[in-house]
């Protein structure tokens, strides 16, 4: 009897050190298992076809977009967070004059150039944005600037520039955005206007698609689990009134929430304002379990174009989860997710 008894115990105390054992390296490999960092990021949605593109631009295309990948994801690569490397990936564009953003900006009615940009972190809620500035270079940097280093979320024309001196950021004259392909789509874009009934009021009435937006930004997420998304662009091609887009409005074309989803907006702003499109997309990932799939093709396919607008966003959830609905012929777009880049034009591409 002792010795049965001595058995089980023993056989008890083995199969708890063997349980106990087994529970620590389970707990173990989970504490290993980084955060999958991952990046996402747009240059703009519009009248994006074959046809349209010669095979040399869709080349220059898909290598800016690698480019601006590659320079965010080194970021995350080394520890770095999702903010600096929305930052780095956007700046990339920016420079570029492809893109409607910095370098590439379009021209208002007056023959200048208005930026716009956000930026918002998933982590804190903190956000930064600025709108019609005329000579920092990169207005996303601005846009990070206002959201780290001022109590304001939003700054606006010269007190914006104002600000960006005072925290020595690089300016430019206005002229550093000039590009001879924007200014021809400003002239041609002015004969439409001036056919139109009210010329004053009613320009985006009477511009194709290509005209209204253009745009770039990024959505990133770190190794410490943390989302963050940048939007920046030059607006509406022969714009006037000071007009601002969405953009540079958090919850319309910026939004980032840890317990949500990241998300950058291209398309034509006032529709994006008027159903706050970014914030909106999250809300139903956070308060309905939807998928950033099912959230975004519920919004751009769904109310945004049923309202009659056009456009598209990049998304993507704290788990890596990424998708890119857009309701237009096509959107220069990419991602990089396990080191794996991927990058694309038009709508048979994903």
């Amino acid at each position: 009897m002792k010795i049965k008894t001595t058995l089980t115990m023993l056989t008890l105390a083995l199969a708890g050190t063997f349980t106990t054992a087994a529970t620590k390296a389970e707990t173990h490999e989970s504490t290993d298992n980084k955060t999958p960092i991952a990046l996402v990021i747009h240059g703009g949605a519009g009248t994006i076809t074959r046809a349209n593109l010669t095979a040399e631009q869709e080349a220059a295309y898909h290598a800016k977009l690698e480019e601006a990948l590659q320079a965010g994801y080194a970021v995350l690569e080394h520890g770095g967070s999702s903010t600096d490397a929305v930052i780095h990936a956007i700046q990339v564009m920016e420079d570029s004059p492809l893109f409607n953003a910095g370098k590439g900006a379009v021209y208002t009615w007056d023959g200048e150039h208005e930026l716009d940009a956000s930026i918002m972190n998933g982590e804190t809620g903190n956000a930064g944005a600025v709108a019609g500035v005329k000579t920092v270079k990169s207005p996303i940097e601005l846009a990070r600037t206002v959201m780290d280093k001022s109590v304001h979320v939003m700054l606006s024309g010269d007190g914006a520039a104002q600000f960006a001196q005072q925290q020595g950021l690089a300016l430019v004259d206005n002229s550093y955005f000039d590009t001879e392909h924007r200014y021809q789509q400003l002239i041609k874009a002015k004969q439409t206007i001036r056919k139109s009934e009210q010329p004053e009021q009613q320009a985006w009435r009477y511009l194709d698609l290509d005209y209204k937006y253009g745009t770039v930004g990024a959505v990133a997420l770190d190794q410490s689990g943390n989302l963050s998304a940048g939007t920046s662009t030059g607006g509406m091609t022969a714009k006037r009134y000071g007009r601002i887009g969405d953009s540079p409005i958090i919850g319309a074309g910026t939004w980032a929430d840890n317990s949500s989803c990241g998300v950058s907006a291209t398309g034509h702003g006032e529709y994006f304002i008027r159903y706050h499109v970014a914030a909106d997309i999250c809300s139903r990932v956070k308060y309905q379990n939807q998928t950033v799939q099912e959230a975004g093709d519920a919004v751009i396919h769904g109310i945004l174009e049923q309202a009659g607008g056009t456009g598209g966003v990049i998304i993507m959830d704290a788990q890596g989860h990424i998708a890119t609905p857009f309701n237009t012929e096509g959107m220069y777009r990419g991602y990089i997710r396990n080191g794996k880049v991927h990058t694309a034009i038009y709508k048979d591409e994903d």
